[in-house]
């Protein structure tokens, strides 16, 4: 069975127009999916974009046949889970079958923005479960033609319903990289999405979401284990270290990003990464025969579904590569 390998298009590297045209090509070349980020600001000042991520996937359902979904968004800080409920309902009920809905606690770069307090990691988490339950309560009441209401610790919902809903409601991933919310995912939500770790690390990941996955009575073999791959391909080491440390220098910083509330200072803190840093952490190489044997190495780990961010800004060229020598070698 040939193995689900997506392409990550990020919208605080492309613009929106260049974002829709690069998802379209990724198909082209045999991508069969697209996830982009959600960021109202970009990680590093050269970036220089940030598109929002609703309208973008909108586009991206229209240019494409595969399935799409926001990595990340926070239904949390700028947006009220309703919205973005709705948000989600809609492009599902536009593209069926095709939409998924990626949920993640948040980062103070994009949410900090509308000034509202900024709290600790488990505060974060605790919001993001209680979002993830306001919207399945939506989808559910309104797959049903009911008002719900809701009223907890985070978030209030008046009696309400979404009037446009899809046959089948999304499926909600919960990004994560910590084990304790990996299991709390495999209870609640549909699936996990994770990024770049050693691979023991993602090993206990994939365990711990597995063993929520039992307590909730559910297979987690039948459920999405989603990975965003950062990589840097070019056609020679050197150019591919050049993208990684101009780029995507934010791949090989070891310690949470969470906190960080302006690309400036990200910029800032990215100044001390070093070529050696990236080992462990991400491919940096331009033999396709290295990107395709880690690949295969995370597909064994146990991950159904690969999406794959280039750090070069040739985006045409990586995926015309990894399409034709990197992809078809590949096995679920």
């Amino acid at each position: 069975m040939r193995p689900h390998l997506g392409y990550a298009v990020m919208l605080e590297r492309f613009p929106p127009a260049e974002a829709v045209a690069l998802a379209a090509l990724a198909e082209q070349h045999g991508f069969r999916g697209t996830m982009a980020s959600d960021h109202f600001q970009p990680w590093l000042p050269s970036h220089g974009q940030s598109g929002f991520v609703w309208s973008v996937l909108g586009a991206i359902g229209q240019a494409t046949t595969g399935d799409f979904g926001p990595g990340v968004t926070t239904p949390s800080f700028r947006m009220h889970p309703a919205v973005v409920a709705q948000a989600s309902a809609t492009l599902a009920a536009m593209h069926p079958g095709r939409h998924w809905l990626g949920i993640g606690s948040g980062e103070a770069i994009n949410e900090h923005v509308t000034g509202a307090y900024w709290p600790e990691p488990a505060e974060r988490i605790a919001r993001m479960f209680e979002a993830v339950d306001v919207i399945r309560k939506l989808f559910a009441a309104s797959a049903a033609g009911r008002d719900i209401r809701h009223s907890g610790e985070f978030f209030k919902l008046e009696s309400s319903r979404l009037w446009t809903m899809p046959e089948r409601a999304p499926e909600i991933l919960i990004a994560t990289q910590g084990p304790v919310t990996a299991r709390r995912a495999g209870r609640t939500a549909d699936g996990l999405i994770t990024t770049n770790a050693p691979a023991d690390r993602l090993a206990a990941l994939l365990a711990r979401f597995a063993e929520g996955a039992r307590e909730g009575g559910r297979d987690a073999s039948r459920m999405p284990r989603v990975l965003q791959l950062n990589l840097a391909w070019a056609p020679t080491d050197e150019e591919a270290m050049a993208d990684a440390l101009a780029e995507w220098p934010i791949g090989a910083l070891r310690f949470p990003r969470g906190d960080i509330r302006s690309p400036f200072e990200v910029e800032q803190l990215t100044r001390t990464v070093r070529p050696e840093d990236f080992a462990g952490r991400m491919v940096v190489s331009a033999d396709p025969d290295v990107h395709r044997a880690n690949l295969q190495r995370h597909l064994d780990l146990g991950f159904t579904r690969i999406y794959l961010h280039n750090a070069g800004r040739d985006q045409a060229r990586f995926l015309e590569v990894f399409g034709r020598d990197v992809l078809p070698g590949l096995r679920a």
